[in-house]
């Protein structure tokens, strides 16, 4: 699952790195649940849950029926 999941972040990643962010992978729980760090400049964005929520999960959860959510993690 953590290569399915490494090819959708590669889908959104040029989104986040035109403004100058980025988010990698950290960990897949056994229940299913994708931790993701945000980076450069979405770091501390208060945009940033906005992105994880609305762009980054909703993508994953519909391309991976497996995924359950999406967190940040530090």
């Amino acid at each position: 699952m953590r290569e399915k999941v490494m090819k959708v972040l590669d889908k959104v990643r040029p989104a986040l790195q035109a403004d100058g962010g980025d988010v990698e992978l950290v960990d897949i729980t056994e229940g299913g649940i994708v931790q993701v760090r945000m980076t450069g400049a979405c770091k501390g964005c208060p945009m940033s849950q906005m992105t994880l929520r609305n762009g980054i999960e909703r993508i994953i959860l519909k391309e991976i029926k497996e995924v359950k959510a999406v967190e940040a993690v530090d």
